[in-house]
């Protein structure tokens, strides 16, 4: 079973930038979308970035041109630069993976998922 081990998550002030990493256990093939999540207080999770078997990246739009997503796949790696963040950008951070679908779509149905990492930003 491949393990996902998510690390960077720290707290800083508005403005700030952190790199989240994300470590693979076992090789994914090439048909896995990875992605990053988030779940602030009192809020569903949520994705914030995606990679798909390509290499696209699609961001939600309360981040896209502050957040980037990158995929390594020799290294087994996934990252999250963060810079730009705001307070409403606290919550635990999850790296998830999960076999394309139908065309290549990522679902996001039955990841596998970290244990998480918490970014707190203060004002």
């Amino acid at each position: 079973q491949v393990q996902l081990l998510e690390s960077g998550g720290g707290s800083v002030q508005a403005g700030g930038s952190l790199k989240l990493s994300c470590v693979t256990s076992g090789r994914l093939h090439q048909y896995y979308c990875m992605a990053w999540f988030r779940q602030g207080p009192g809020k569903e999770r949520e994705v914030v970035a995606s990679v798909d078997t390509e290499g696209k990246t699609t961001y939600t739009d309360s981040v896209k041109g502050r957040f980037t997503i990158s995929r390594d796949s020799a290294k087994n790696t996934l990252t999250l630069q963060m810079d730009s963040l705001k307070p409403e950008d606290t919550a635990m951070y999850y790296c998830a993976a999960d076999v394309a679908g139908t065309f290549g779509t990522c679902n996001y149905f039955s990841p596998l998922w970290g244990q998480g990492t918490q970014v707190t930003v203060s004002s």
